[in-house]
């Protein structure tokens, strides 16, 4: 059955002023159930405390993050986000973006790939999965085709986290790429894409024959949104997603403008209650 659950980088800020069970409660009072992790280490205290989330408030986490370099990545501490993904009861783990230096050109993509082939084969015998999120950079041609048509060539046992906000981002329908990568997708984010108004005050600028706040300002139209509040069509992505078989739904924002995570999530657990689909929380 597919769930609704939360992407963790919405409540990044919620986890380092209110602490992880005081910020888990209040998201299981609006009405979550599952979670990404994501934006919070997994220290021993963090892991003791998710722990904690799991038997408290039966929050069930389906998948943890990690990336392939750094200081602990999946290609040198393999074996500790193993432990770490068993230890929370997650079967995926999540690679969010390729490192800059992956992007470069054609050959720098297709090794970060081949890269995520043998880690996607070594979780593979500990049981799990690897997948990743796609960005609006995923959408880059390299020679033609895009940067994710290559990884997915590339990394056939990788599976695809299709981000709603940055399909559209990119120019694409999120619909028509679900379909397209229907037998990889497990997991799919829900993430509205709201062009915001300009500032009253770039409007007064410009009565006075000042044009420059304004045209600021159309730069900085596109927004992140709560789901529902935007211009993308969930009815459709969401019947889509469950069509396809994709078992994990992830409400994500980004940035919240002002608003606090929480008002964000509740928002987005209202409208999609809303549109027919309580029964997935």
């Amino acid at each position: 059955m597919t769930r609704i659950g939360v992407q963790c980088f919405t409540l990044r800020e919620e986890f380092a002023a209110h602490g992880v069970h005081e910020t888990f409660r209040k998201v299981h009072d609006i009405g979550y159930r599952t979670a990404e992790l994501s934006a919070l280490p997994l220290t021993p205290e963090h892991l003791a405390e998710l722990q904690g989330v799991r038997e408290d408030f039966g929050i069930e986490f389906v998948s943890i993050s990690g990336g392939l370099t750094g200081e602990v990545s999946l290609t040198n501490a393999l074996d500790t986000f193993i432990a770490d993904a068993n230890a929370l009861g997650a079967s995926m783990i999540r690679v969010g973006m390729l490192p800059p230096e992956a992007m470069a050109d054609l050959a720098s993509v297709a090794a970060f790939a081949d890269d995520c082939e043998a880690v996607a084969a070594r979780l593979a015998d500990a049981g799990l999965s690897l997948h990743y999120h796609n960005h609006h950079i995923d959408f880059a041609r390299y020679d033609g085709r895009h940067l994710l048509d290559v990884l997915a060539e590339r990394a056939p046992s990788v599976g695809l986290e299709i981000d709603a906000h940055w399909v559209q981002r990119a120019g694409l329908d999120p619909v028509r790429t679900l379909r397209k990568y229907a037998d990889r997708v497990d997991m799919v984010h829900l993430k509205d894409y709201r062009i915001a108004r300009i500032d009253p005050a770039a409007y007064e600028a410009l009565a006075t024959g000042i044009a420059g706040p304004w045209q600021e300002g159309m730069k900085h139209v596109v927004q992140f949104a709560e789901v529902g509040e935007g211009n993308l069509d969930f009815p459709a992505i969401i019947d889509t997603a469950v069509d396809i078989g994709a078992a994990h739904l992830l409400v994500e924002q980004d940035e919240c403008y002002g608003r606090t995570a929480i008002e964000c999530l509740k928002t987005s657990h209202d409208n999609l209650t809303a549109m027919g689909y309580a029964h997935l929380f």
